[in-house]
């Protein structure tokens, strides 16, 4: 490999956010993302809604990435895009654009797992940010995942735990939807926590065995709670708001903590990071600094606007990936499920 600079153009599209990034090797340039409001009527994702919405933003977006890095379609080295897992309507938009200019361009086609992008984000040369080394744990937490993954190199990774109902993401904007919180719930819970006491209205953590995780008996526990509680008080729910959220996130946090201490005392690997949406979370955040001081642990923390779907977490695994030649043809196709 030569010591020509790299540029990487990457493209995600596997749910609601229409993103780009340019990354020169390591650095991200410009990381350009645009939501979709038009779901939170809706109270969740419609995928035929998001697919178009996609085919709206994806050239802005692209040219906006490419002005921001301040560098020519011409000079770009390869495109990257998200394979899967995601929306197929959605995924098929990013994959079919970025086929077209990597052909056009004729330069190389590189196809990314959103979630290998979730864990490798640490990798992002950022100021005050330490990348993990090798082997490290790696809990990503989203909308639609919950794993504990062993990464052993950029393109070596077990998951030994994962979810067997729903995500951590979807526990707490179903716990927000069922309290009649708008959508999406998820950050309401975070914020309303801080004011709340974690311990005034105790839960019942699930008995999963091994790594694994559930969170849909939690879920059904939540709504009878407030079921029960809102038919012997209509306003319970307005003035117990923050201490419910507290409890709920406590409980959660809870679940994913003793999970991870099983996996720390399994694997011997006391190099934790943390990705996907749910990774911004603040009491997540603060109970895993929290353990670099109680067990010992070494935690990162990716930079907040690497944790939620965003293109730059795609360009640095097209990055490492350019490095090791791991090229992909026009025949590539989109997966709304892709192998680990």
């Amino acid at each position: 490999m030569s010591n020509k600079d790299v540029f990487i153009l990457a493209i995600e599209s596997s749910c609601d956010d229409t993103a780009a990034a340019v990354l020169k090797n390591n650095c991200v340039l410009s990381n350009v993302v645009a939501g979709q409001k038009i779901h939170e009527e809706y109270g969740g994702v419609v995928p035929e809604l998001a697919s178009r919405a996609h085919q709206q933003n994806i050239v802005p977006v692209i040219d906006s990435a490419l002005k921001k890095a301040n560098i020519t379609k011409e000079q770009l080295s390869a495109i990257a895009f998200t394979q899967g897992p995601g929306l197929m309507g959605s995924l098929l938009v990013g994959t079919s654009f970025a086929k077209s200019l990597s052909m056009a361009l004729d330069i190389p086609l590189i196809a990314v797992n959103h979630m290998h992008a979730h864990i490798l984000a640490h990798f992002i040369d950022e100021e005050g940010y330490d990348k993990p080394e090798f082997p490290f744990l790696a809990l990503t937490i989203s909308g639609g995942h919950t794993q504990i993954v062993v990464v052993k190199s950029f393109f070596d990774m077990e998951i030994i735990g994962e979810t067997t109902d729903d995500a951590v993401g979807e526990a707490f904007d179903k716990s927000a939807k069922i309290m009649g919180l708008p959508y999406p719930g998820g950050p309401l819970i975070d914020k309303f926590a801080k004011e709340g006491n974690p311990k005034k209205f105790p839960f019942t953590k699930p008995k999963v065995p091994g790594l694994n995780f559930s969170f849909s008996g939690l879920k059904t526990q939540i709504l009878y709670f407030i079921q029960k509680n809102v038919a012997e008080n209509q306003n319970f729910i307005d003035k117990n708001k923050a201490d419910i959220c507290a409890s709920i996130q406590h409980t959660i946090i809870e679940i994913l903590m003793d999970k991870l201490k099983m996996a720390v005392a399994e694997t011997g690997i006391k190099q934790i990071a943390i990705g996907g949406g749910v990774s911004a979370n603040s009491g997540i955040r603060t109970t895993l600094k929290d353990a670099e001081a109680k067990y010992g642990w070494k935690t990162f923390i990716p930079k907040f606007e690497y944790t939620t779907d965003n293109a730059a977490m795609i360009g640095i695994v097209g990055y490492q990936k350019y490095l090791h030649h791991k090229f992909n043809d026009a025949a590539v196709i989109s997966k709304a499920r892709i192998a680990f």
